[in-house]
């Protein structure tokens, strides 16, 4: 069995994949100061619910944007689980894709990977939106390579920058208004949030299909992808499981090719 981490600025996720399919999924906040006995103490037990036991793992993949979180990670790996994790990012990691950018390490490995779980599913050319802490849009050329970018700020910093900035508007959720005009304070901002996010969305993916000259299929993940697919035709699917196939098929390339 593969244990595969997803560590993001808000949420790392947790994956057991056995025989190349996924048979388990955890999410935690995401806690530079949480210690590896700590995840440990946590991850063990939901293991057992599910009759995984720490020896059933037989290798580990880590895909991390947070680099205080990462030596906790790797030592939960080496301790409980007694193998050295792959790591998205380092040099000795394959990703069978090439990155044309400027400066391919300035490139999160969550993104990355992204792109490795995209190709294995999508013919590219492609635009991937992962709704995340930052709402981020990766372009794959035709022949599956990452080619740029674009970085918002995600919809929950949004709400955070509102609730901190305006001391007489008040906290919202984030909901699909069932009109754009707003009648008093908190429809009106629940409007301007989600109907300006549509917004970003359909703006930035009309501009990007321009600059690109060619069709290209739209693919959504991330927690937010749902809510935000049902009221625009600019995404064309939505993936949930696009981060933690990519680690699997990266694992694969590495390790089991």
């Amino acid at each position: 069995m593969l244990l595969a981490i997803d560590s993001g600025n808000t949420n790392t996720t947790f994956a057991i994949f056995k025989d190349g399919a996924a048979i388990a999924e955890w999410r935690s906040a995401t806690n530079p100061n949480r210690t590896a006995d700590e995840y440990a103490v946590w991850l063990i037990q939901l293991m057992a619910l599910k009759n995984i036991a720490p020896g059933d793992i037989e290798g580990a993949i880590i895909a991390n944007v947070v680099p205080k979180t990462e030596f906790s990670l790797i030592t939960l790996c080496r301790r409980y689980f007694d193998c050295d994790p792959l790591r998205v990012g380092s040099d000795a990691v394959k990703l069978g894709i090439e990155v044309r950018i400027d400066n391919p390490r300035e490139v999160g490995a969550d993104r990355l990977v992204n792109v490795v779980g995209a190709n294995g599913r999508y013919a590219p050319p492609l635009i991937l939106i992962d709704f995340g802490t930052a709402t981020t849009f990766d372009i794959v050329d035709e022949g599956g390579n990452y080619a740029g970018g674009i970085i918002a700020p995600g919809i929950n910093l949004s709400l955070e920058a509102l609730d901190a900035a305006a001391a007489r508007l008040p906290r919202i959720r984030i909901t699909r208004p069932r009109t754009v005009i707003g009648k008093s304070t908190v429809p009106a901002m629940e409007s301007g949030v989600y109907w300006g996010y549509i917004g970003l969305i359909e703006s930035l993916v009309t501009r990007t299909k321009a600059e690109f000259g060619k069709p290209m299929t739209v693919i959504a993940t991330g927690g937010l992808a749902p809510l935000f697919d049902e009221a625009t035709d600019a995404i064309d699917y939505v993936d949930p499981d696009m981060t933690m196939r990519g680690l699997m098929e990266i694992y694969r390339l590495n390790v089991l090719a």
